[in-house]
């Protein structure tokens, strides 16, 4: 046969074949959805109760009594903290989830059998409340993290966070219907408490649905006060704290504040709480990371303390979106940064340490606040002077003196700043070595920080 004008290719000139690069799995599947509706069916369930205090009134209680009871509530949260971290990965996220959904239905429905709040059953069912809504949520944000690959796990966490935006919506809306007319009774009360019960139900189908993550493999045991002790982040945990009370202001006194002003429904805040809230955390996702911990913690707290000075201008209905639209810029800016801020002064491997201690803080900060809250509203009354503006003038008071602390403490000193702006003249102008000087300031961090 003639030769042809093209000879077939050498076998040393052929292309080799591309190596086949691992394929994460699919990250957004059934299994995670079924995750977020279990999540949103939750916060539903949970702002469903944001009208705990039209069932403290009924029962005969006053703000003393609702903060008290509240604030007794997070130590069960506390203790779940300290334990949930080991429970988890002994028995696994899904287990843990599930537990805790059994004990939110049953500690809800335990609410039907309590009479007067001067006994101690009211006491115990709100801990094993608080228990379980601590359980559960971070079990799914732990159930969620483990399925997804660690360079997705930031988006995977941050879009399972807005089914807790959309249940915070929907939530209360259920309530005011529940609850519609100006004089609440005990059905009514009943049966609130039965649909919060019954949508954590509904998520627990949900949960039961889904499948075991692979368990994390076991490590030495880690002396958990000894690293506490060595990097703890300060003044970080007053902020912490500061913001548990700013942002459980609402769910705790809202809907007594509005009980005082002759407002029958609340839905109107949290709708626009929500909208505001994930509207902000989509739109400033990078402010920390482009800007860092302290700008954004001082205009998150600087948006708290213009919520709660605005709570005095409400005077219907309506005008609760004026407070609202800072609450939730506040809640969208506040936690993201204090949980970076806090782990910024750990070593990555001390992660899971860092993360449950600023989330235990945002429960003392409950702790110790609501109770206060409560009582200074009494003797404010007591005193003939207007209780809830005294209460909320000393919140932002104190959400002041917070963020003034932090930002002094948070300055570097002058001779620090000296230094780093002469390294910056001298180490890194064009024609040296920037680029191993940079990667030794690099190490020489990492260094100090671990």
């Amino acid at each position: 046969m003639p030769a042809s004008d093209t000879q077939p290719l050498a076998a040393e000139s052929r292309p080799l074949p591309r190596p086949s690069t691992p394929v994460d799995p699919p990250v957004f599947d059934s299994t995670f959805w079924c995750c977020y509706v279990a999540n949103c069916s939750l916060m539903m369930a949970v702002s469903l109760l944001f009208r705990y205090a039209d069932l403290i009134r009924f029962l005969g209680g006053s703000e003393m009594d609702l903060g008290l009871i509240v604030g007794v509530g997070m130590l069960g949260a506390l203790a779940t903290r300290v334990i949930q971290g080991i429970g988890i990965d002994r028995l696994g996220a899904k287990r843990i989830w599930v537990i805790s959904l059994v004990l939110f239905a049953s500690s809800t429905l335990a609410h039907l059998a309590i009479s007067h709040v001067n006994g101690p059953a009211i006491y115990v069912a709100r801990i094993c409340l608080a228990t379980s809504i601590a359980g559960a949520f971070g079990s799914s944000l732990t159930y969620v993290s483990l399925r997804a690959p660690q360079r997705r796990m930031a988006e995977t966490i941050g879009v399972i966070g807005t089914s807790g935006f959309i249940g915070l919506a929907l939530g209360p809306t259920l309530g005011d219907f529940f609850l519609a007319g100006e004089v609440i009774t005990w059905p009514q009360l009943a049966r609130l408490l039965i649909a919060a019960a019954a949508l954590s139900l509904v998520a627990l189908a949900f949960v039961l649905g889904i499948a075991n993550p692979p368990r994390r493999s076991r490590t030495r045991r880690v002396p958990v006060f000894a690293v506490l002790r060595r990097y703890h982040p300060g003044w970080m945990l007053l902020v912490a704290a500061a913001v548990g009370l700013a942002l459980g202001l609402p769910n705790t006194f809202l809907n007594a504040y509005a009980h005082e002003l002759g407002l029958a429904r609340i839905k109107i805040f949290f709708l626009v709480y929500a909208a505001t809230a994930l509207a902000v955390r989509i739109r400033f996702r990078q402010l920390v990371d482009r800007w860092g911990v302290l700008p954004a913690v001082q205009w998150g707290l600087g948006s708290a303390i213009l919520s709660v000075i605005s709570y005095l201008l409400v005077w219907n209905e309506w005008s609760l979106a004026i407070p609202a639209v800072f609450a939730g810029t506040a809640h969208a800016l506040l936690f993201p940064a204090v949980i970076a801020g806090g782990n910024a002064s750990f070593p990555s491997r001390y992660r899971g340490i860092s993360t449950t201690l600023m989330l235990a803080m945002f429960d003392v900060g409950n702790l110790v606040g609501q109770p206060s809250m409560g009582g200074l509203i009494e003797v404010a009354r007591q005193l003939g002077l207007p209780p809830y503006a005294v209460m909320f003038s000393t919140v932002a008071m104190g959400l002041l003196t917070v963020a003034c602390v932090y930002s002094l403490s948070s300055r570097e000193p002058s001779a620090r700043r000296r230094r780093r702006v002469r390294q910056r003249r001298e180490g890194f102008l064009p024609g040296k070595d920037a680029g191993k000087q940079k990667v030794d300031e690099f190490a020489r961090i990492r260094n100090d920080q671990e």
